[in-house]
């Protein structure tokens, strides 16, 4: 007859240690092998994203970049002339909070163009701040003399029919990207 483990005490607060530890030790390894592979996709939607926004460009753009509160600038070139920012912006004062957006600012100031990388607005509704009738008001209107609001709020910009407030962190997030992009240490270069 085999001896059966006394259920103890101390015998079950053992057999979870090192099932822990052997738990822990996996998620561990299994971490240190995918880390590598998704910080590279991460990087690589990031640069298609900019590819997205931005006419052509031949530099790094991950060398080229600026972070100010949470906002990414990229400045781009293309024969080491200027193209213009790639900016990595934000709101929080989406609908449903947190929308993220890529913007492409020329050298003179205006939006080239506008991605949506990342919201939780109303399905039907706010998710129209990604389609072309909405965003295609913003290519090449210069923030400096189009006032990025909706016109409800006083400003130039059509609101989606019924998501007003996806509307305004649109716009906030555009304006954001603006203003870093004017505070930047280079910001000579553009806004003349």
């Amino acid at each position: 007859m085999s001896k059966k483990l006394e259920s103890t005490l101390l015998n079950m607060v053992l057999s979870l240690v090192i099932i822990s530890m052997v738990m822990s030790a996996t998620l561990a390894f299994v971490y240190q092998k995918t880390k590598g592979p998704i910080e590279n996709a991460a990087k690589q939607k990031e640069i298609n994203a900019i590819k997205q926004v931005m006419p052509e460009f031949d530099n790094d753009p991950a060398t080229a970049k600026i972070e100010k509160d949470g906002v990414v600038i990229y400045k781009l070139t293309n024969k080491n002339k200027l193209v213009g920012y790639a900016v990595k912006t934000f709101t929080e004062k989406g609908f449903s909070g947190h929308v993220e957006m890529m913007a492409g600012f020329l050298p003179d100031g205006s939006i080239y163009n506008v991605m949506v990388l990342q919201h939780k607005e109303t399905p039907g509704l706010g998710t129209k701040m990604t389609e072309p009738k909405f965003s295609g008001q913003f290519l090449g209107k210069n923030p400096a003399s189009f006032k990025l609001k909706v016109k409800k709020d006083g400003g130039q910009v059509d609101a989606i029919t019924a998501a007003t407030i996806s509307s305004r962190a649109y716009c906030d997030a555009l304006q954001r990207a603006f203003e870093k992009i004017k505070s930047s240490a280079d910001s000579s270069l553009v806004l003349k």
